[in-house]
């Protein structure tokens, strides 16, 4: 048994996800900065200059409670805006306008599958500038300075990196369903920052009951007072391969750790792609290190139930939502329904084909997973070559004919296996026919008329 298996691990997960406003979170400077020149979309306000004023912005609000509603948490009808306080060269005024106690949404869950995930929160903050290390130099872009940022924050219900990888790679296509965010990793619009711990497996606790839990891949929901007493957060990972690594390897460091009768420090880490090991920062703060008091500038901000159900209404259909309709109602493969789901554009390019064709929707997703029709076409033609192509029209049985005569001579090894009792053999020659006859044949008659012609 590996050492780390003696551990069971807690991991809890922040992600950052910029949203695609057009201007940014509290001034008008654009929020499209991506490979822009560097400081050219910057203000007073999101320099941080003395007596500039920040003013929110509504879009933002407004996408902030859509992530909320479609994680199924509950939208808080007060909310208000914080000033998190720390020094560090990407952030100008020395503190970041933040949420603390009141977040515009709390209390969710994402279901997948058989699992469920819980969400703390989901607040809104501003991004910092963006630090680049040159040599013995570091230069700061601003450009990001103040671009709308949703934070979204799991309880720690994942007890492994499959799991982390799995969730993530969901949350990011339900970001992308809602349009809020092109949620892209590599441009640093999605970030992930997972927080681990270990608690040895024999103290005394629920943890046989746990362990149930956990075979069962089912949520466990853990009282406080069980989980370890320190935690350790990799900061900025942009990739699902990454932050799968990052973990493994911190499994294994912790659980060294603890075996040598220590406790693992509560710290910050990076995460070094080349070397795939975490590396020290910096001492995790606590939230009292920030200093949060309310932000002055900013007055507390109140929704009414109608304004909240408004925003509720929007959420569309979602990829959970879409795979079981798509193999309880419509009987498609499970594994298909994922495919198909995966992109909003996909799904809905496809439930409009099948709108056409409803008694043939496996047959519309297998056209559509494997490409055998173009799907820039409308979804009436679409629908009309698949209705063609499910119903091959043998156009000349003396054409047939002479194509099996040519196979049957050229393939002697195929056919004199065939009529030793493989049976299986016959595929291959059937699949040479298809090729030949262009799609004006279907497979059942070709096979048919090539046994009797290998008969005789």
């Amino acid at each position: 048994m590996n050492n780390e298996d003696s551990y069971i691990p807690f991991i809890g997960l922040e992600i950052h996800i910029e949203l695609k406003t057009k201007s940014k979170m509290f001034c008008q400077c654009s929020a499209n900065y991506f490979a822009k020149a560097p400081n050219s979309h910057v203000c007073p306000v999101c320099l941080g200059m003395p007596g500039a004023l920040p003013v929110p912005n509504k879009q933002a609000f407004e996408w902030t409670m859509l992530v909320g509603k479609a994680l199924n948490c509950t939208i808080n009808g007060t909310s208000k805006f914080d000033r998190k306080h720390y020094f560090y060269p990407d952030l100008a005024k020395g503190y970041q306008i933040s949420q603390y106690d009141e977040p515009f949404a709390v209390n969710g869950k994402v279901r997948m599958q058989k699992a469920e995930y819980g969400i703390q929160r989901v607040h809104l903050e501003e991004d910092t500038g963006k630090l680049t290390h040159s040599g013995e130099n570091t230069l700061i872009d601003f450009n990001r300075s103040g671009v709308p940022l949703v934070e979204i924050v799991t309880e720690p219900d994942f007890h492994n990196s499959d799991e982390v990888k799995r969730f993530l790679e969901e949350l990011q296509v339900i970001i992308r369903y809602l349009g809020v965010s092109n949620a892209d990793m590599e441009k640093g619009s999605m970030r992930l920052e997972p927080n681990i711990s270990l608690k040895v497996k024999s103290q005394k606790s629920s943890f046989d009951a746990l362990r149930m839990i956990l075979s069962k891949a089912e949520v466990s929901k853990v009282k406080s007072d069980e989980l370890p007493k320190y935690k350790v957060e990799i900061k900025n990972i942009n990739s699902f391969k990454f932050v799968k690594q990052a973990i493994e390897y911190e499994i294994i460091r912790q659980a060294e750790i603890l075996r040598k009768g220590e406790t693992p420090k509560q710290e910050t880490r990076g995460f070094s792609e080349s070397k795939q090991a975490t590396y020290s920062q910096r001492s995790k703060e606590y939230a009292h290190d920030y200093r949060y008091f309310p932000e002055p500038d900013i007055p507390p901000m109140r929704f009414s139930k109608q304004e909240i159900e408004k925003i509720a209404e929007k959420v569309p259909e979602l990829p959970s939502q879409k795979v079981q309709r798509y193999t309880e109602q419509l009987k498609i493969k499970l594994q298909d329904a994922l495919i198909i789901s995966k992109s909003r554009a996909t799904a809905e390019y496809f439930d409009a084909v099948v709108k056409l064709m409803p008694q043939n929707a496996q047959n519309v997703a297998n056209l559509i997973i494997h490409k055998r029709i173009k799907t820039d076409v409308p979804p009436e033609e679409f629908a009309k070559t698949a209705r063609e192509l499910s119903t091959p029209i043998l156009t000349d049985m003396t054409i047939l004919s002479e194509k099996i005569i040519q196979v049957i001579q050229s393939n002697p090894k195929v056919v004199e296996d065939y009529k030793s009792g493989k049976h299986n053999a016959i595929m291959y020659l059937v699949g040479l026919l298809m090729r030949e006859m262009k799609g004006k044949a279907d497979a059942k008659t070709v096979r048919q008329e090539l046994e009797k012609a290998i008969k005789t």
